[in-house]
């Protein structure tokens, strides 16, 4: 019964996984796509407030990490009462205390500059698509920036305080030798994942509500993955940062259009 259950399970689970996997491909490819567009249409323009916000964010947030990393390591090794073990001890805290500040910092950093420059973002992805539909561009709308605003904010919450969660998570478990090679690579798909939907959101906020978002990009984890794993690796750089967020909105608005035509 197990067997049968299991095998009939099979091809379901298959399907799922290239799913993941072509979604995950289209995620990588569509930022090749959201050059193009850029160029074709001139955003530039749409660049310069996250660039600028980035700026000001990160070099914040860079200060606060320097100043308490060193504090962390010294307060968890004041934890550890006994002589025997102190050295091993002391290295483990100053790594730890390091990776867990830098990269709570760059979740909060990556999160506040979704929220900030959001309805910027907003404003760009509807562009892209109406250029895309051939559709007239909309008026500006006070009253649609704000509303914009507010869901952004509310979307950035939910990722940040989950994103958080899972990354304290794996941080924990890495301090096991035998889960330490894991934990990075959950951290980073797991924060590719929260990235991806917060980019992917600035073009599904005008087709749906906040729930069926969620059950959207659940749907399409690959993509949001995809999308996420190229926005990190160019925050991390040393120039990526300054583009890397209405590069990954114009990347997202380009893949979701088939999708979203596809759903009706």
């Amino acid at each position: 019964m197990y067997y049968l259950t299991f095998s009939s399970n099979r091809p379901i689970f298959h399907a799922k996984i290239n799913s993941m996997i072509g979604g995950f491909l289209k995620g990588l490819s569509s930022y090749g796509t959201a050059i193009q567009l850029t160029f074709r249409y001139g955003l530039w323009l749409y660049y310069l407030v996250p660039a600028l916000i980035s700026i000001l964010l990160g070099g914040g947030i860079g200060y606060g990490i320097w100043s308490v990393s060193d504090d962390l390591a010294g307060w968890m090794m004041g934890l550890w009462p006994f002589e025997w073990g102190k050295a091993w001890v002391d290295n483990v805290a100053q790594v730890f205390g390091g990776l867990a500040v830098g990269a709570l910092g760059f979740v909060i950093f990556r999160n506040l500059v979704l929220a900030l420059a959001g309805p910027f973002m907003s404003l760009l992805s509807e562009k892209v698509e109406r250029k895309l539909s051939g559709q007239p561009a909309a008026p500006f709308s006070v009253s649609g920036f704000v509303s914009d605003l507010i869901r952004g904010l509310r979307i950035a919450l939910r990722l940040i305080v989950r994103e958080l969660f899972f990354t304290v998570v794996f941080l924990l478990l890495g301090l096991f030798p035998l889960f330490s090679p894991f934990a990075v690579v959950f951290i980073f798909v797991t924060q590719a994942y929260y990235a991806g939907f917060g980019n992917l959101d600035f073009t599904l906020e005008r087709h749906f509500r906040v729930r069926d978002s969620i059950r959207f990009v659940r749907r399409n984890r690959g993509l949001a993955i995809g999308n996420g794993t190229v926005y990190l690796l160019l925050l991390f750089s040393v120039v990526g940062f300054l583009v890397a967020l209405p590069l990954a909105t114009v990347a997202g608005c380009a893949a979701l259009r088939p999708l979203l035509e596809k759903e009706g």
